[in-house]
């Protein structure tokens, strides 16, 4: 048995149709997946067989999917949790980082992007993990993940040019929405600039720029 083989992921939905797919794709990765219907099933699935990553449904009946990552991260400081909606709204999914999820979905995803999804999460998982295991934070801010900021962080210095959040999302597999959220954490800490873009039509398109007198830190 290899690594891979040990790799749990919870599935949380209330559509059984979604829930057959998802369980497919994840299975075709090589991962051992366990579904629930609900997300109160679902936290009582994560309390018994301690996943790796949870993918979990926004809209759900008893617990929505706010409440079901709130209590998950309550429970598990270290477990990513990959949130799927087919809201793209950026204040939803701040409440979502605030109350502890890793990352987002839109759906419909197509199963090369979950994969690639999950594989970026797994990464966080184990980074979290072990800053758990060196007593460091599991979250420097209110939903600020270090192994989050790190790995973005990271990714900015290898940039030789200012850079927009979708393109920074593009290259790590993260969604827009959550690298959204670290982007504005590392402006409000005086670590990146914003470079404005005008002109230009739909979402805004500025780029970023890491502070020279940042980069050492």
């Amino acid at each position: 048995m290899n690594s891979k083989d040990k790799i749990k992921i919870i599935v949380i939905d209330d559509e059984e149709d979604i829930l057959y797919t998802i369980k497919e794709i994840c299975g075709f990765g090589g991962y051992e997946v366990l579904t629930a219907t609900s997300g109160r099933k679902g936290y009582e699935l994560c309390k018994k067989h301690k996943p790796q990553l949870v993918i979990v449904d926004y809209h759900m009946p008893d617990w929505d999917g706010i409440n079901t990552v709130k209590k998950i991260r309550d429970m598990d400081p270290a477990v990513s949790i990959l949130v799927l909606t087919v809201d793209e709204r950026q204040e939803i999914s701040d409440k979502f980082i605030e109350v502890g999820a890793t990352d987002f979905a839109i759906k419909p995803i197509k199963a090369p992007d979950l994969i690639c999804r999950i594989k970026v999460n797994l990464k966080i998982h184990e980074v979290t993990k072990k800053n758990i295991a060196d007593k460091a934070n599991a979250f420097v801010d209110k939903g600020i993940s270090p192994a989050t900021l790190n790995l973005i962080w990271n990714f900015l210095l290898t940039q030789d040019a200012d850079i927009t959040i979708e393109e920074i999302a593009n290259g790590m597999n993260l969604a827009y929405q959550t690298v959204h959220r670290y982007v504005q954490y590392l402006i409000e800490h005086e670590k990146l600039e914003l470079i404005p873009v005008y002109g230009q039509i739909g979402r805004p398109k500025n780029k970023y720029r890491v502070m020279k007198e940042k980069v050492s830190e």
